[in-house]
């Protein structure tokens, strides 16, 4: 069962960079531990430079059919418009942020995927180590309770860790983080959208916190409340209440399909590159959720590391490019994550009179054409 790649984790970084590789010729196995899709929605923000980097394993084009183009952002304060956000000069070929729930994502990449090999993903296994003599690197793969397959090694030339993170890998290999704890605490859910903005992403900035609102397929609308505790109850419920508290909206309960409550950390791992293993994805960098850049950051690794898996695979040097990936995907980790803390600090509480002049600045920036656009790119990751 050995393979020119083993990738582990078939989450939506993983399934890009074996869908890149495959389509140059690559023999490639994904590790899964997830017998079957995850069909939670979780991470939908698809920005331009990811949109072009899926663009080239074929999968942008069904993506934007399906998803909502979100071209406009607007922020609201006290039942008033703040201020409006154009993506329409982020980028020639996709001028929009792209909402599309994860499970989608997956699953059109995995189409992908078995369209180029049928047997290329393998799922219920879990990688629990992993060696490098420095020619070939070996991952110990054992099955899942019930999945029917023996403890086993799986050769490769080189292993790619796309397992999040949490990874396995990362723990196998000794790699040291830095993580960062963040005082913001976050319930969202999905409701049915009543309509009132239509496809534009809407920011309450209100003094007990923000109030994020983003559409999504099929009728569908994401609500998002900043929160300075956990919450005790993750219920829809909640949620509606805050929403209707703080924003004069009130979400149809009846119409809930998603719930889900998470706290904010960032973890920035020391290395990516260790002999002939490599970080990538969630693995090698979490940042916030706010601002939706961590599943894009990790198709950004994956699409500039395809490229220099197929000249290692070709016998010819990558020890400097290697590096030099290592730096620049460090120093974009370290750039989204900055902007992610700028998002939550805009989202946080605030009295009145600092509130105040929070949106006068606010209003101000988005009525100069040349702010707006700079804002615009750097919300959209460029």
């Amino acid at each position: 069962m050995a393979a020119d790649v083993v990738i582990v984790g078939g989450g939506p970084v993983g399934l890009y960079l074996a869908a890149s590789l495959l389509q140059e010729g690559v023999s490639v196995r994904v590790l899964e531990q997830r017998t079957e899709r995850s069909p939670h929605s979780r991470a939908i923000g698809i920005h331009p430079p990811a949109l072009a980097a899926l663009n080239q394993v074929h999968v942008a084009g069904a993506m934007v059919r399906e998803g909502v183009s979100i071209r406009t952002g607007k922020a609201i304060s006290g039942g008033k418009t703040v201020g409006t956000l154009s993506f329409a000069g982020v980028s020639e070929d996709f001028p929009f942020v792209l909402a599309l729930p994860q499970s989608r994502t997956e699953q059109l990449l995995e189409e992908r995927v078995r369209a180029l090999s049928a047997d290329a993903i393998v799922r219920g296994v879990r990688v629990t180590g992993v060696t490098d003599d420095g020619e070939t690197a070996a991952v110990a793969v054992e099955p899942l309770a019930g999945a029917g397959t023996r403890r086993k090694e799986i050769e490769a030339s080189i292993v790619v860790a796309a397992d999040g993170a949490r990874s396995n890998l990362r723990t196998a290999l000794g790699v040291p983080v830095k993580a960062k704890e963040y005082p913001d605490h976050y319930l969202m859910g999905d409701f049915a959208d009543a309509g009132e903005y239509g496809q534009m992403a809407v920011l309450f900035l209100e003094a007990e916190g923000i109030v994020e609102s983003f559409p999504l397929p099929g009728g569908v609308r994401r609500w998002v409340v900043r929160l300075s505790r956990p919450p005790k109850d993750a219920g829809a419920g909640q949620l509606a209440g805050l929403v209707m508290r703080r924003t004069g909206v009130l979400p149809d309960l009846q119409t809930n399909t998603m719930m889900s409550a998470f706290s904010v950390r960032s973890t920035l791992a020391r290395r990516m590159v260790s002999g002939r293993v490599v970080l990538i994805g969630d693995a090698a960098h979490e940042v916030s959720p706010i601002g939706g850049q961590g599943m894009n950051l990790g198709w950004l690794d994956a699409q500039a590391l395809s490229p220099l898996i197929r000249v290692a695979l070709a016998d010819g040097p990558v020890d400097l490019q290697l590096k030099r990936f290592e730096a620049d995907r460090q120093r974009a980790a370290v750039t989204a994550r900055r902007q992610s803390e700028v998002n939550m600090m805009l989202g946080r509480p605030l009295p009145a009179p600092f509130l105040k002049l929070r949106n006068l600045a606010i209003g101000a920036a988005a009525s100069a054409p040349a702010i707006n656009l700079w804002t615009a790119r750097r919300f959209t990751m460029q």
